[in-house]
């Protein structure tokens, strides 16, 4: 018992790494999609996010969520609890990269407390943890999602949404009927930040699991990560093609977020698939991604990131595609999915209108002008670079 107990509190710590690792992850993602006069801006978000989101948890929303410190009691408790801590700041990485260049920065942290303390531990408590609704028309407790399509994927991008519908978009992005295309500024950065997000998923999703020290645990951790990475894969693939055949070109920041795409969208069952399913899964995810981001700007949704796409659409997506390729209950999903929607929407949109309103959240157009850079931060993370408008 003392050998299990110290194998998979091993585990969990290796597996918390990772997801760690996921914060630089998406600080080089969204520090690459960003014109070059805001990318300090975007990295002092990412580093704020993880410390106040980490430390709302410690405080106030993991004994929330779980219902108090010793919930269970097959790994250290401590580990356990870093384990959830690690989750926590990635559905408000969804939300900050959706806002980029627009942003100002307290008032985001304000909204990551408020994430870290109530609005996700609420959503993990009525899926992961304790469930207060348990046994009331609302209880959603049925609904799987392994790690967390719904539960993390689509909580931030429901957010984000929220986020998005007060804030409006960036300078100058719609004039008239036309979309104005602003380039990335730095694919490299892109291209490490999206593959450090997919190193991060073997930890997301196979930490999930709970538990290593067992031949069978052992193989559902190794079929979990196999059919994550396949997800990735399939989605990377199908984005590339679905690219070429539209417009004679290879996008790499769109291959890469349909890579992402398929990633979200195997998070919620990676443990329940065989090594196929994951392929069909990870390929609608990615074509997903390539429909939604024009589909998104049509409707004048500003997402410098394309995180409404990879993570709202493939969120749900992932947690419908449980009902259909498993035998979990098609109806058990759906509901989650709405309830999850309704509740985040709707309380981050309350939330975020009354921080817009005491503290301005978003920029003007002088100082998406000038650049978060040097209005938020003083510091420009390219001083020697001619700026762009």
């Amino acid at each position: 018992m003392e050998i299990k107990y110290v194998v998979d509190t091993l585990f969990i710590i290796f597996s918390m790494t990772l997801i760690v690792l996921m914060v630089p992850g998406f600080a080089m993602l969204e520090a690459g999609l960003v014109r070059t006069k805001n990318v300090s801006a975007v990295l002092t978000v990412n580093v704020m996010i993880y410390a106040v989101a980490s430390m709302a948890f410690l405080l106030v929303g993991f004994s929330y969520a779980f219902g108090g410190w010793e919930s269970q009691d097959t790994v250290s408790k401590w580990a356990f609890f870093m384990f959830q801590m690690a989750f926590v700041g990635k559905s408000i990485n969804i939300m900050s990269g959706g806002v980029s260049e627009r942003s100002r920065i307290l008032p985001l942290v304000v909204f990551t407390v408020v994430m870290g303390a109530f609005i996700y531990p609420t959503i993990v408590n009525l899926t992961w943890g304790a469930n207060f609704l348990e046994g009331t028309f609302l209880d959603i407790s049925n609904m799987y999602d392994l790690a967390g399509s719904t539960v993390i994927h689509s909580t931030g991008g429901w957010a984000l949404l929220a986020a998005i519908l007060i804030m409006g978009p960036r300078r100058g992005r719609y004039a008239g009927n036309k979309i104005k295309v602003i380039p990335a500024s730095n694919i490299p950065l892109v291209t490490l930040g999206a593959l450090l997000l997919w190193i991060g998923w073997f930890g997301f999703n196979g930490g999930s699991v709970g538990a290593i020290s067992s031949k069978e645990s052992a193989d559902t951790v190794a079929l979990t990560i196999m059919n994550t990475n396949t997800a990735g894969l399939a989605g990377a693939i199908v984005a590339w093609i679905m690219m070429y055949v539209q417009y004679r070109k290879f996008d790499i920041t769109m291959i890469l977020n349909g890579a992402l795409g398929g990633l979200v969208a195997v998070t919620a069952g990676p443990d329940l698939y065989s090594i196929h399913q994951p392929i069909i899964i990870g390929a609608i995810g990615g074509a997903l991604v390539v429909f939604a981001v024009p589909f998104f700007d049509r409707l004048r949704l500003d997402d410098p990131v394309g995180a409404l796409s990879v993570h709202l659409v493939n969120g749900i997506w992932g947690t419908i595609a449980v009902g259909l390729f498993t035998d979990h209950k098609l109806i058990d999903q759906l509901k989650g999915i709405v309830v999850v929607g309704l509740f985040v929407f709707v309380v981050s949109f309350i939330v975020i209108y009354v921080i817009n309103k005491l503290i301005l959240l978003r920029a003007d157009d002088d100082e998406q002008l000038e650049g978060l850079d040097a209005v938020e931060c003083g510091m420009e993370a390219y001083p020697e670079f001619t700026r762009t408008i």
